[in-house]
């Protein structure tokens, strides 16, 4: 995907998807049973990530406008360590990362859906300006 530049024209790491804020990521994320794709926030402080979630939930609309679809939302998750975050996300299964087979699966499902989250960040990030040193 490295060839496809970003919603503002310039060369992405779409695997590192930079947003700017401390916290908020855009992940891909694929193992041998599912892949997704979404928001995490992953503030520390409960009432500050609530607050992000929160402004998020504002942008609702437009984000599903942006992605084509309605995605997943919930604001009290966990990561594979347990630590607590956010997240806005959608996924797919039965997909196998390791299966060769299922690589353009892969490409149709992450591709088109991280283009459309930089789509919607190139407008969004400013309604977080507020947010950035919380």
């Amino acid at each position: 995907m490295a060839p496809v530049p970003s919603a503002e024209g310039m060369p992405t790491n779409w695997i590192n998807y930079k947003t700017g804020l401390k916290h908020v990521y855009f992940r891909m994320q694929a193992d041998n049973r599912r892949a997704s794709i979404g928001i995490e926030l992953t503030q520390p402080d409960a009432g500050v990530r609530e607050l992000f979630f929160e402004q998020f939930q504002e942008l609702k609309t437009m984000l599903h406008e942006a992605l084509g679809e309605p995605w997943r939302w919930e604001l009290h998750a966990t990561d594979a360590n347990g630590l607590p975050l956010s997240r806005i996300y959608t996924e797919m299964q039965p997909v196998n990362l390791f299966n060769r087979d299922d690589w353009p699966t892969l490409i149709s499902f992450f591709k088109p859906r991280i283009m459309a989250l930089d789509e919607f960040w190139s407008g969004a990030q400013y309604a977080f300006e507020g947010l950035r040193d919380s």
